[in-house]
């Protein structure tokens, strides 16, 4: 395997394993957004687009190379073209042949792998600020709900001492008393805004760990099939 290719490899093995750690169950997506939102991270983030499309481009030109190279040794009349000349020569050939498959096993797997990894990063940073307003919400619902128990107690004491008073102070009371329904009211209004948003959030968090749960499922998919192609290419590579 060339330089070349030996770092291909090992990227490709270096995005398994941050993709491996990233789906750990036991690690929340808070304390991955704690993480992405060190210091450090806002130094880098003006080269982290440049270096991610970089990156890309380069898998591709690999991914192309590789293509072109199985296409040239999987063609027939190379082949036969190649066992005309010498004895050794079709040996040869599948030798260069299952090195080109390797290779665009390995770039394609690597351009797919940093795409997921961009991708699940993005996903674990949303679902952790949706888990976050969430809280928030309900801190507020809360809040709400306790200050307008507070603004009934006050009404439900306030008709009390209006039993108890004269006329003359009955108009007094009867204003205060229709202001506060009034804010109370009012209260309802934001208690019942604050249960929607806070349904809505529940909504995009349930969205997310179905996202998030599609996307560990199709990479176990691909990385059976990724073990599978590594198993082919060994036991081809065993004939050969």
């Amino acid at each position: 395997m060339t330089l070349q290719w030996a770092a291909v490899a090992t990227f490709l093995y270096a995005e398994i394993g941050l993709i491996l750690i990233f789906c750990l169950p036991f690690i929340p997506p808070q304390r991955w957004q704690k993480i992405f939102s060190f210091s450090v991270w806002g130094k880098i983030a003006s080269f982290w687009n440049k270096a991610f499309l970089t990156i890309i481009i380069l898998l591709i030109v690999l991914f192309l190379d590789a293509v072109r190279e199985v296409r040239k040794y999987s063609s027939t009349h190379t082949i036969e073209k190649s066992s005309a000349n010498r004895p050794a020569a079709y040996e040869h050939t599948q030798m260069k042949l299952f090195r080109s498959q390797r290779n665009l096993y390995i770039s394609g797997f690597s351009l797919f792998f940093w795409l997921v990894l961009r991708r699940l990063v993005t996903l674990i940073t949303q679902l952790a600020k949706e888990l976050s307003n969430k809280g928030v919400l309900k801190h507020q619902a809360e809040n709400i709900n306790q200050a307008a128990k507070k603004f009934m107690e006050e009404n439900e004491r306030l008709k009390r001492l209006l039993k108890n008073y004269g006329k003359e102070e009955e108009h007094v009371l009867e204003a205060e008393n229709k202001k506060l329904e009034e804010d109370k009211e009012k209260l309802k209004t934001e208690l019942k805004k604050a249960s929607d948003a806070l349904s809505k959030a529940q909504n995009d968090v349930m969205i997310m760990k179905m996202q998030s749960e599609r996307l560990s499922k199709e990479y176990d998919r691909l990385l059976r099939e990724h073990s599978g192609l590594q198993d082919r290419a060994g036991k081809d590579k065993k004939c050969l």
